[in-house]
């Protein structure tokens, strides 16, 4: 558009002089001279197109030079803000997985220790967060605890039983433990249709529950007997009232209704503290 309006204003201008020649030199100007002048203008004029369209080139070359270099750096600037961004969001990331790792998850599990703790205090079921120290136990404890050793030691036991008649010989049986020199024989368990007869349920700190029948004017001592029975020693056990929270004082001379228990209750096997 730049050339062809250069060309035009060329045009526009050379008209009026060859006008003015040709006025001027008509009387003495040929058809020859007039054809010479003609190309020589003519000439003239593709040069100054050829000069304008190589001019305008070039500008617009340069012109276009800054504007692709500036994409280009723009772009290099976006590729680098996106790369630095990704690794900012990776690295608070990973921190962010350290923290929870390292600070929180402790916490919270600190935090749901010392709730449990206190519910168990409130409630009075303590015991559920100490193990209670087995002296010895009913027959199904028994019978797991020998399956068990059984499994794990099987040819020692089968090259025991083999020479179990020599070791009988050889061998005189150990003495029995004192405690279970202790333990007295329970008396039978009433039938529930009876009259008088009380369900009383311990509560272990292993968490079992065991149920029995006694009859109200029976002594009170028997409860003590029981929990000896499945294993609870009474040198390191004792036992509670559940609501409310008390001791319940066992004597030999007192029933189970001198003690309070006239109707089906649950008690608590508590481990005692060292100091008593």
């Amino acid at each position: 558009m730049v050339s062809r309006g250069v060309v035009c204003i060329f045009l526009l201008s050379g008209l009026p002089l060859l006008c003015l020649e040709l006025r001027r030199g008509i009387p003495s100007l040929g058809i020859k001279d007039v054809i010479l002048l003609s190309g020589r203008i003519f000439l003239l004029l593709a040069l100054l197109t050829l000069i304008v369209s190589v001019m305008t080139s070039l500008l617009n070359s340069l012109k276009s030079s800054p504007v692709h270099l500036k994409k280009e750096e723009e772009e290099e600037n976006e590729k680098r803000q996106r790369l630095v961004r990704k690794t900012q969001q990776e690295a608070q990331g990973e921190k962010a997985s350290r923290y929870i790792e390292n600070v929180l998850k402790p916490q919270q599990e600190m935090k749901l220790k010392k709730m449990e703790e206190h519910f168990y205090q409130m409630t009075g079921e303590t015991w559920k967060l100490t193990s209670g120290h087995k002296l010895g136990g009913d027959e199904d404890l028994v019978l797991e605890s020998t399956s068990q050793t059984s499994f794990k030691t099987s040819n020692r036991e089968a090259a025991k039983r083999r020479n179990l008649p020599k070791l009988l010989k050889e061998i005189s049986p150990p003495a029995e433990q004192p405690w279970k020199k202790e333990i007295p024989d329970l008396p039978e368990e009433p039938c529930d249709t009876a009259e008088e007869v009380v369900t009383v349920a311990l509560r272990c700190p292993s968490g079992r529950v065991l149920r029995r029948r006694f009859f109200k004017s029976w002594s009170s001592q028997v409860l003590l007997d029981w929990m000896m029975k499945i294993g609870y020693h009474k040198s390191l056990y004792s036992l509670s009232t559940s609501f409310p929270r008390r001791p319940l004082e066992v004597e030999g001379g007192l029933s189970l209704e001198d003690i309070g228990v006239t109707a089906d209750t649950v008690l608590n096997v508590e481990e005692k503290e060292q100091g008593n």
